[in-house]
């Protein structure tokens, strides 16, 4: 067995998640541990409610992060809110709305699948047409799809499901601090995201937010654990309806999170640390001007891309911003090419799932890797190894591209 410190190799990251975590975030998670019921860190707690409210865009009183992935906090909210058999509707339109077909599934919902093709997204009106055929209690479905690369207009939808009363739940994981997302103005009546994207904290806190709709479902369902009960709510836990889950149960978490400090589980003490420090730089750096460097990025990226030759996969009028997805070229190993890439030049991208297996790279541009530096050193090293694997390109164009993006930009 080695007993030798692990050294961690040098990496730039340009995946979709996890991605670069800024020094400071770093910096941060490497203070020292504080109880997680003293004073200074309850405070820290409000504090990062009240971030989470505006990089949210809501003012929802509920907005707290889930210990665990972003799947914890997709889990924690569906498991919360679905009865056995309640009707769930889920437009799919790649592979993680089939991951919350999964999770309603085990909750027992009666899920009606809805899909598109992937690489395009639905029209609002196919799933409003299906919501009223259907009548759900729940709307759920994926903002931005990392696995196609495509994102689903929301707003239309939302409030359609405000006017048909079913609540809408949204997996906003992949988007929220990288493009807009506005919680309140879209209806949106909960909605979960994840640290280790465009907030460019790592991977281990899912955030979440909800409004009275689903906190009244969730109080109807409240059963106090037994162990911290006082006599009165051991009288009044709902024990027929409780959440199946007792580290998901959103009726306790929420006390925890409460001037009440009713005791759940052992926070993450130097997660939320950098959870803290990576909202208050998303509100430093300001929502508008994120947005606008995301987009910047990813148009330096496409241009040096379609310089070189290649092409772009998926319907570019609902692509997301922070991800690019690449048609592999003919007779090319896809696996072969990252291979290189990260073996010769330290630089990660993605392939993806399913249908798409074999046929796409995706390389991410989020957060802290969503930078002019990732971008150019990404175009010169893929071209390079597109080379060495026999792809005829325009030399030298690609980077080019990309720096003329750049420069007209600066020149305004």
């Amino acid at each position: 067995m080695s007993l030798s410190p692990y050294n961690v190799p040098a990496r730039t990251i340009m995946t979709p998640g996890p991605v670069e975590v800024d020094p400071r975030v770093l910096r941060a998670m490497s203070s020292s541990i504080l109880g997680q019921f003293d004073p200074s860190f309850t405070s820290l707690m409000n504090d990062t409610m009240d971030l989470l409210r505006e990089v949210l865009q809501t003012k929802n009183h509920w907005a707290y992060p889930i210990d665990g992935t972003s799947r914890a906090g997709i889990e924690a909210v569906l498991c919360s809110v679905i009865e056995e058999g309640d009707r769930v509707l889920i437009p799919s339109f790649g592979r993680f709305g089939y991951l919350l077909m999964e999770i309603c599934e085990r909750c027992g919902a009666d899920v009606h699948f809805l899909s598109c093709e992937w690489g395009e997204v639905f029209d609002p009106e196919e799933i409003i047409k299906e919501m009223k055929r259907v009548r759900p209690k729940i709307v759920a479905m994926v903002h931005g799809d990392t696995s196609t690369g495509r994102m689903q207009p929301l707003k239309d939808v939302g409030y359609a499901c405000r006017e048909n009363d079913c609540l809408l739940i949204v997996d906003a994981v992949a988007t929220v601090a990288g493009t807009e997302v506005k919680t309140d103005e879209w209806n949106i009546d909960g909605l979960i995201t994840g640290t280790q994207k465009c907030l460019s904290v790592p991977s281990g806190m899912a955030p979440i937010t909800y409004n009275e709709r689903i906190e009244e479902i969730i109080l109807e369902r409240k059963a106090v654990e037994r162990g911290i009960a006082t006599e009165e709510q051991l009288l009044s836990r709902n024990v027929d309806r409780r959440i199946r889950s007792n580290y998901f149960d959103l009726s306790q978490l929420q006390d925890y999170w409460s001037p009440a400090r009713l005791n759940h589980h052992t926070e993450a003490t130097s997660m939320l640390y950098g959870l803290y420090e990576g909202l208050r730089l998303i509100i430093e750096e300001g929502l508008e001007e994120r947005y606008k460097r995301h987009r910047l990025h990813e148009r330096a990226l496409i241009s040096g891309i379609h310089a070189m030759g290649l092409s772009l996969f998926g319907n570019s009028s609902v692509k997301m911003p922070m991800v690019t997805c690449v048609s592999i070229p003919e007779g090319i190993d896809g696996d072969s090419v990252r291979g290189m890439l990260l073996q010769e030049f330290g630089i990660e991208i993605a392939s993806s799932f399913g249908p798409l297996q074999g046929k796409i790279w995706r390389i991410g541009t989020m957060g802290y890797s969503c930078q002019k530096r990732n971008v150019l050193l990404t175009l010169a090293s893929l071209e390079a190894v597109l080379l060495r694997h026999g792809v005829k390109l325009k030399t030298g164009d690609g980077v080019q591209a990309a720096m003329d993006t750049y420069q007209s930009v600066e020149q305004r």
